[in-house]
């Protein structure tokens, strides 16, 4: 008796009798699903073809309505220029409050600003910075600023010549511009109106705002541009838009009706030819997985999947687990006393948490050229993996190169395993979570997390493998960066990891570049790479001036900080660079904001206001200047420390080896020469970051005694970070590090008479504090 076969047994047997038919159905199948995939495809591509049509016309409206207010901006003038002749500022406002009937301000100025310099944040830095682009601007000044507690637009044009030049603003609402953008946008779909990196006005999907400046239509002659974004359409096969799914869904409807008909041709065949087929079948028979394993090619195929790095078992701290090293914008500790491979682990894993908890996938791992970073990469990897999260290990690379790895990635995450410009036995962890640097609560909750043993331990580790990311680095800079003239440059890496790429990138942009300590040391034989203290740039000095160099550059153990010396060998502060940055930078995104911490000159506000930016003085660190860059849209920023964030062409990171390449291209392109270039800039009488070394931690608590304690009378205190007391003709800083048990101090002042006037206020303060100080000063 026959048993009863189950419906799988049954579909097999008839598969097997009904070869073709089964080919047939399958073949229709494929060619069914691909037909609608390329009519999904081409809708998709529709949508694109549609938002861009939206942003062109977007673009010309406002275009109009710019070009609008612009018209009755002249006309105004024109007509209320007589007026002014005659002395009288009365009937001039009339005319522009009849040209505007719906400003909400009319007002004239004189070029002379000392009233707004003054004081600043009363009069509205965004409107002063407006006012000073007019002053030389034949055109209409125009941009949309923050005044009122909001956004408003603005325009400015200059009257009049002589001492009876006078500048008529005219203030009114954003909403001006809001009927250009055309009506509410429903579906995934996003459409605004953009300046700089902040958006005036937006329509449909906020979500999709990160990637509509790919499709960017610059606005005329105005600071706008208006981007579009819908969802990444598929291109589908070949990029064809939808085009390849539909051939590809043909020519399997082909095949299945081939199908249809080959038995029969198949049958006459056999019969027709039946000699030397068996050998034709035989010479075309692919290998099976047992053969490929008997003649070893099948070791070969699995070695090449495997992940680089074998998990090994868990590394256990030697050294205790202490808060102290998560600090406010990285993870910094003495290895071999509250740092090791073991820690790195515990670490990996909160980060790796992280990661899983937020449905992340992956994340990249780079370390710089200190003794200890190899082995603690290799915990922190573990430790990583262990919560199943994918590693991507980019091995010994400057920091700037993991953000790059980051931000060049769906993955969106890195972590840079580095002392910095720290002394030797120090090393650390700068993280980037989604395109977020950690800093403050975020930084101390993964220790939190360590503690409290909220850690995903996951069943099968993640994969750990490799990636080369230095070629698309330099290419990528070397694409957008070409400088006019070829410059002779000296670059010094103290022995950090920059060695291994800051020259190719130079070289790569057109720079003659002869290297000093590049070779990688973690020893770092020949002086600290710390450029920010002038002691380690006398080997550069040095260089420079014996070879007749145009420039020498500097950085940091890794790369994230630069430092410049000129072929005088003048050591060129960061806060003077920043001020070259923000020219160079404002004369193509006018009104831009332009961040820089507390350290700085200054005369780095008013030179920003005078070049039409928005000056915004920050607290120090890494980290929590590009949380403020993203909170403001800011297109450049710089500390003292020689941290430099382009936004503006690049990716908003602190990159050194980035910052020299702009450097180059600003200084190639001087039409007077580098060196009148740097003449250009206001100068002082000003300090290097001076250091008082205390005991470990204890930075914080002399900082806040020195907050309630201290008093100075006739000027104005900051305590945005530490305090600084700014006097008419100077200021004074000191703040606590958050990386070395140091404080930090700077000071600044018109002459050498007020500097020690103002360093002297501050020494008789710090010693009130604590008589046993080492003062620098």
């Amino acid at each position: 008796m026959r048993s009863k076969q189950s419906p799988v047994e049954r579909l097999r047997e008839w598969i097997q009798r009904n070869p073709w038919p089964t080919a047939m159905a399958v073949l229709a199948a494929f060619a069914l699903w691909f037909a609608y995939r390329g009519a999904d495809v081409f809708a998709q591509n529709k949508a694109e073809r549609d938002i861009l049509a939206a942003r062109d016309a977007a673009v010309a409206a406002v275009t109009a309505r710019s070009g609008d207010l612009v018209g009755r901006m002249l006309a105004a003038r024109k007509q209320a220029e007589p007026l002014l002749a005659a002395g009288d500022e009365g009937p001039v406002k009339l005319h522009f409050r009849e040209a505007f009937k719906q400003a909400e301000a009319v007002e004239l100025f004189t070029p002379d600003f000392s009233a707004a310099y003054a004081d600043i944040a009363a009069f509205g830095a965004g409107k002063l910075g407006l006012l000073e682009a007019a002053v030389n601007d034949d055109s209409v000044a125009m941009r949309v600023i923050k005044a009122g507690g909001g956004p408003r637009l603005a325009l400015v044009k200059s009257l009049g010549s002589g001492a009876q030049t006078r500048l008529a603003y005219v203030q009114l609402p954003v909403s001006e511009l809001d009927a250009a953008l055309g009506g509410p946008m429903q579906g995934a779909r996003f459409l605004a109106l953009r300046q700089g990196q902040y958006d005036v006005l937006t329509r449909g999907d906020a979500t999709l705002a990160s990637t509509a400046e790919l499709n960017a239509g610059k606005v005329g002659k105005t600071p706008w541009r208006v981007v579009a974004s819908v969802p990444l359409a598929d291109r589908g096969l070949f990029g064809a838009g939808g085009i390849g799914e539909f051939v590809l869904a043909a020519l399997l409807a082909a095949a299945a009706v081939a199908c249809r008909f080959a038995p029969a041709f198949l049958h006459r065949r056999r019969h027709a030819a039946a000699f030397g087929q068996d050998e034709a079948v035989e010479g075309d028979t692919t290998l099976t997985l047992e053969e490929m394993r008997q003649k070893g090619l099948l070791a070969e195929k699995l070695a090449a999947e495997r992940p680089v790095f074998n998990i090994k078992e868990a590394v256990r701290p030697k050294v205790p687990l202490e808060r102290s090293i998560f600090r406010a914008y990285d993870i910094r500790g003495v290895v071999g006393t509250n740092l090791d491979a073991g820690i790195a682990r515990l670490i990996g894993e909160a980060v790796g948490t992280v990661l899983v908890e937020k449905g992340l996938a992956g994340i990249h791992v780079g370390y710089d050229g200190r003794l200890s970073s190899p082995g603690l990469a290799e915990g922190l990897r573990e430790g990583l993996a262990s919560t199943g999260v994918a590693v991507v290990d980019l091995g010994c690379v400057p920091t700037p190169l993991v953000y790059f790895a980051a931000a060049n990635s769906e993955l969106r995450s890195g972590i840079s395993l580095t002392g910095s410009h720290n002394p030797p036995d120090y090393n650390g962890f700068k993280i980037v979570i989604d395109g977020h640097t950690l800093s403050g609560d975020a930084i101390t909750a993964l220790f939190d997390r360590i503690v409290d043993k909220k850690i995903i331990k996951a069943e099968n580790p993640g994969a750990v493998t490799s990636r080369d990311v230095m070629p698309e680095y330099v290419r990528t800079i070397a694409d957008d960066i070409h400088i006019e003239r070829p410059l002779k440059v000296v670059v010094d890496c103290g022995n950090g990891v920059p060695g291994a790429v800051a020259p190719q990138v130079l070289t790569a942009i057109g720079a003659q570049v002869e290297e000093i300590h590049c070779e990688v040391d973690g020893n770092f034989p020949n002086h600290h790479p710390d450029p920010s203290d002038p002691e380690n740039l006398q080997d550069l000095i040095e260089l420079v001036k014996r070879s007749g160099a145009d420039l020498g550059l500097a950085f940091d153990g890794d790369g994230d900080r630069l430092g410049v010396v000129t072929a005088q060998g003048e050591i060129i502060y960061p806060d003077r660079l920043l001020m070259l940055f923000a020219e160079d930078v404002l004369s193509r995104n006018p009104g831009a904001a332009i961040i820089y911490d507390v350290k700085c000159t200054g005369a780095l506000q008013g030179h920003i206001l005078r070049n039409g930016g928005s000056p915004l003085m920050w607290k120090t660190g890494h980290s929590l200047i590009k949380a403020k860059m993203k909170e403001s849209h800011a297109e450049l920023a710089g500390e003292m420390s020689g941290h430099f964030f382009f936004a503006e062409r690049w990716f908003g990171f602190d990159d050194g080896i980035y910052a020299a390449a702009r450097l180059l291209e600003i200084l190639a392109a001087a039409p007077d020469g580098i060196q009148a270039a740097f003449d250009a800039l206001p100068t002082s009488v000003s300090t290097p970051e001076l250091k008082i070394a205390v005991e470990e931690g204890r930075q914080h608590a002399l900082i806040e005694r020195f907050v309630a304690e201290a008093h100075f009378d006739g000027a104005r205190v900051s305590l945005i970070d530490g305090l600084r007391a700014d006097w008419p003709d100077g200021w004074g800083l000191v703040r606590a590090s958050n990386t070395t048990p140091v404080l930090v101090l700077r000071f600044e002042a018109n002459d050498q008479a007020g500097l020690t006037r103002i360093q002297e206020a501050f020494r008789e303060r710090l010693l009130a504090l604590d008589p046993a100080l080492t003062l620098p000063f």
